[in-house]
Protein backbone atom coordinates (compact mmCIF):
# COMPACT_ATOMS: atom_id res chain seq x y z
CA UNK A 1 0.00 0.00 0.00
CA UNK A 2 1.39 3.41 -0.98
CA UNK A 3 0.05 6.94 -0.61
CA UNK A 4 1.49 9.89 -2.48
CA UNK A 5 0.21 13.47 -2.30
CA UNK A 6 1.44 15.50 -5.25
CA UNK A 7 -0.16 18.90 -4.56
CA UNK A 8 1.33 20.37 -1.43
CA UNK A 9 2.64 23.73 -0.23
CA UNK A 10 6.30 24.19 0.62
CA UNK A 11 6.89 22.84 4.11
CA UNK A 12 9.96 22.24 6.26
CA UNK A 13 11.59 18.83 6.13
CA UNK A 14 10.79 16.96 9.35
CA UNK A 15 12.44 13.64 8.71
CA UNK A 16 15.75 12.63 7.22
CA UNK A 17 16.17 9.99 4.53
CA UNK A 18 17.14 7.38 7.15
CA UNK A 19 13.80 7.71 9.00
CA UNK A 20 11.61 4.60 8.89
CA UNK A 21 7.82 4.65 8.68
CA UNK A 22 6.19 1.38 9.60
CA UNK A 23 2.66 0.53 8.53
CA UNK A 24 0.51 0.98 11.61
CA UNK A 25 2.93 3.42 13.24
CA UNK A 26 3.01 7.04 14.31
CA UNK A 27 5.61 9.46 15.62
CA UNK A 28 5.40 11.67 18.70
CA UNK A 29 7.04 14.93 17.62
CA UNK A 30 6.54 17.03 20.75
CA UNK A 31 5.89 15.94 24.32
CA UNK A 32 6.52 16.72 27.96
CA UNK A 33 5.42 15.37 31.31
CA UNK A 34 3.06 18.35 31.74
CA UNK A 35 1.09 18.01 28.48
CA UNK A 36 -2.63 18.72 28.89
CA UNK A 37 -3.82 17.71 25.42
CA UNK A 38 -2.77 15.42 22.58
CA UNK A 39 -3.02 16.89 19.08
CA UNK A 40 -3.07 14.34 16.26
CA UNK A 41 -2.49 15.37 12.66
CA UNK A 42 -0.96 14.16 9.41
CA UNK A 43 0.29 15.73 6.21
CA UNK A 44 -0.38 19.44 5.74
CA UNK A 45 -2.20 19.81 9.06
CA UNK A 46 0.80 18.42 10.93
CA UNK A 47 2.72 21.58 10.09
CA UNK A 48 -0.22 23.68 11.31
CA UNK A 49 -0.24 21.64 14.55
CA UNK A 50 3.48 22.25 15.05
CA UNK A 51 2.96 26.01 14.64
CA UNK A 52 0.06 25.83 17.10
CA UNK A 53 2.33 23.97 19.53
CA UNK A 54 4.73 26.93 19.52
CA UNK A 55 1.92 29.42 20.14
CA UNK A 56 0.34 27.33 22.89
CA UNK A 57 3.71 26.80 24.56
CA UNK A 58 4.33 30.56 24.53
CA UNK A 59 0.96 30.94 26.30
CA UNK A 60 1.99 28.38 28.94
CA UNK A 61 -0.06 25.48 27.53
CA UNK A 62 1.91 22.31 26.84
CA UNK A 63 0.54 19.85 24.33
CA UNK A 64 1.69 16.63 22.72
CA UNK A 65 1.90 16.41 18.92
CA UNK A 66 1.51 13.08 17.12
CA UNK A 67 2.16 12.54 13.42
CA UNK A 68 -0.39 9.84 12.62
CA UNK A 69 1.14 8.98 9.26
CA UNK A 70 -0.59 5.57 9.17
CA UNK A 71 -4.36 5.67 9.51
CA UNK A 72 -5.12 2.11 8.43
CA UNK A 73 -3.99 0.33 10.44
CA UNK A 74 -3.81 2.81 13.28
CA UNK A 75 -1.31 3.05 16.15
CA UNK A 76 -3.96 2.64 18.86
CA UNK A 77 -1.48 2.02 21.69
CA UNK A 78 0.34 5.33 21.20
CA UNK A 79 -2.96 7.20 20.94
CA UNK A 80 -4.40 5.68 24.11
CA UNK A 81 -1.15 6.08 26.08
CA UNK A 82 -0.80 9.70 24.99
CA UNK A 83 -4.42 10.56 25.72
CA UNK A 84 -4.22 8.97 29.17
CA UNK A 85 -1.15 11.12 29.86
CA UNK A 86 -2.97 14.28 28.68
CA UNK A 87 -6.16 14.16 30.78
CA UNK A 88 -8.01 11.89 28.34
CA UNK A 89 -8.18 14.48 25.55
CA UNK A 90 -7.32 14.29 21.86
CA UNK A 91 -7.75 17.02 19.26
CA UNK A 92 -7.54 15.78 15.67
CA UNK A 93 -6.79 18.04 12.72
CA UNK A 94 -7.23 16.90 9.14
CA UNK A 95 -7.55 18.28 5.62
CA UNK A 96 -10.43 15.93 4.93
CA UNK A 97 -14.15 15.85 5.59
CA UNK A 98 -15.11 15.20 9.20
CA UNK A 99 -16.77 11.94 8.19
CA UNK A 100 -14.58 8.93 7.46
CA UNK A 101 -11.15 10.44 7.95
CA UNK A 102 -8.40 10.68 10.53
CA UNK A 103 -10.69 12.04 13.26
CA UNK A 104 -13.21 9.22 12.90
CA UNK A 105 -10.41 6.64 12.85
CA UNK A 106 -8.95 8.06 16.08
CA UNK A 107 -12.38 8.30 17.74
CA UNK A 108 -13.18 4.70 16.85
CA UNK A 109 -9.82 3.53 18.18
CA UNK A 110 -10.04 5.22 21.58
CA UNK A 111 -13.78 5.52 22.34
CA UNK A 112 -13.90 2.43 24.54
CA UNK A 113 -11.30 4.03 26.84
CA UNK A 114 -13.50 7.04 27.65
CA UNK A 115 -11.17 9.43 25.84
CA UNK A 116 -12.71 12.68 24.60
CA UNK A 117 -11.98 13.48 20.95
CA UNK A 118 -12.62 16.83 19.28
CA UNK A 119 -12.27 16.89 15.49
CA UNK A 120 -11.17 19.81 13.32
CA UNK A 121 -11.94 18.95 9.70
CA UNK A 122 -13.35 20.33 6.48
CA UNK A 123 -17.09 20.77 6.98
CA UNK A 124 -18.20 22.24 3.66
CA UNK A 125 -17.58 21.64 -0.03
CA UNK A 126 -13.96 22.71 -0.64
CA UNK A 127 -12.95 25.30 -3.21
CA UNK A 128 -9.67 26.18 -4.88
CA UNK A 129 -7.26 28.65 -3.39
CA UNK A 130 -3.84 29.16 -1.93
CA UNK A 131 -2.93 26.50 0.68
CA UNK A 132 -2.61 28.97 3.59
CA UNK A 133 -5.93 30.60 2.71
CA UNK A 134 -7.65 27.24 2.49
CA UNK A 135 -6.47 25.85 5.85
CA UNK A 136 -7.60 29.06 7.51
CA UNK A 137 -10.92 29.20 5.65
CA UNK A 138 -11.84 25.63 6.54
CA UNK A 139 -10.87 25.94 10.21
CA UNK A 140 -7.89 23.58 10.16
CA UNK A 141 -5.09 26.15 10.40
CA UNK A 142 -2.95 27.26 13.31
CA UNK A 143 -5.44 29.86 14.56
CA UNK A 144 -8.28 27.31 14.68
CA UNK A 145 -6.07 24.73 16.38
CA UNK A 146 -5.01 27.18 19.09
CA UNK A 147 -8.63 28.27 19.67
CA UNK A 148 -9.93 24.68 19.78
CA UNK A 149 -7.13 23.53 22.08
CA UNK A 150 -7.70 26.42 24.46
CA UNK A 151 -11.45 25.76 24.63
CA UNK A 152 -11.02 21.99 24.91
CA UNK A 153 -8.80 22.14 27.99
CA UNK A 154 -11.16 24.47 29.90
Amino acid sequence: MVYVRAGRPKTPVLYGPEERFHIGGSKILRQSASDVLTIVAAGVTLFEALKAYDQLKAAGITVRIIDLYSIAPLDRNTLVDSAQSTHGRILTVEDHYAHGGLGDAVLNAVAAEGIKVHKLAVREIPHSGKPEELVNHYGIGVRSIVEAATQFIK
